[in-house]
């Protein structure tokens, strides 16, 4: 009987893989180049989608008009264009991603097809879950943390000029000074949405980097039961370089990864009890539950 789990083609020459990608990574470009494209048509639609939380939270601060400016003749225009590579690229990742599948496709066993299938799929979906959780939850709460502080200080500031004036001495009028607003630059401030957006997303990334690893019997669930004290200290030093110095977003950044973590030890936990159950049935286990090298 044949084996059912065998490579689908056989070993092809080298030339024809490194033609293989060069198809693949040519169609890929193209792919994001037509993403960014239509992205670029809409880009200044999807910057004022981006500028919510920092229009948001100036109105709330009391800015009746909040306005953002540019201060080069092309920064604006380039700032369209990041948006497109970034906006681009995640329009055209099921692309990108279908070549990539086609061009390993072809080396993987059926088995191992069946298993890294769905870390395709759920890959997109998990980024795009964590940029949404950085869009609509951290970045607001950001932005009202530095732009707030800055509002407080300033009303701190107007107390106590007003206390002065009813001191003996002090004249009626006092010089306050140059008032310090907010009027934001908008590459800046889209350089702080866009980090947040892709820092989570990566960050949300984390099981399905696990649970491959799991898979390829990389790492083990009490390997990784551990190394969860490590495992902290590197999620507190991963959270105090992609957030900005404020304790709010850097707490966020933590509790979420640190959840993230521990859901990847039940996932590769899981991933183990499926192998182990799999191997018994096949009789590689023997009743102890220690691996049998003989069929």
């Amino acid at each position: 009987m044949a084996d059912t789990d065998e490579l689908d083609d056989t070993a092809a020459p080298l030339i024809e893989h490194v033609a293989e990608l060069r198809t693949r990574l040519i169609r890929a470009g193209l792919a994001f180049l037509a993403g960014m494209v239509i992205c670029f048509t809409v880009a200044p639609q999807i910057l004022d989608f981006l500028i919510v939380p920092i229009e948001s939270t100036l109105r709330n601060l009391g800015d009746p008009d909040p306005k953002m400016i540019y201060t080069a003749p092309q920064e604006y225009f380039f700032t369209l264009i990041r948006i497109s590579m970034v906006f681009g690229l995640a329009l055209s990742f099921p692309i990108i991603a279908h070549q990539l599948w086609r061009f390993v496709a072809p080396g993987l066993y059926r088995s191992e097809k069946s298993a890294f299938l769905p870390f395709l799929i759920a890959s997109p979906v998990l980024f795009l879950i964590g940029a949404s959780f950085a869009h609509l939850v951290v970045t607001p709460l950001a932005m009202a943390f530095f732009l707030g502080f800055a509002d407080a200080t300033s009303l701190f500031s107007g107390l106590v000029s007003t206390v002065g004036e009813g001191v003996e001495g002090v004249p009626a009028t006092v010089d306050r000074g140059i008032d310090v607003v907010f009027t934001g630059k908008v590459n800046e401030s889209l350089d702080i949405t866009l980090k947040f957006i892709v820092a989570f997303g990566l960050c949300f990334q984390l099981p399905v980097l696990l649970t491959l690893m799991g898979k390829a019997e990389l790492v083990s669930s009490e390997g990784l039961k551990t190394t969860r004290k490590y495992a902290v200290v590197g999620i507190l030093v991963l959270a105090a370089i992609v957030t900005p110095p404020d304790v709010i977003t850097q707490i966020i950044l933590f509790v979420v990864v640190y959840a993230l973590y521990e859901v990847s030890i039940q996932l590769v936990a899981w991933v183990e009890r499926a192998r182990e159950a799999r191997l018994r049935a096949e009789g590689y286990y023997d009743d102890e539950g220690a691996e049998d090298t003989t069929p």
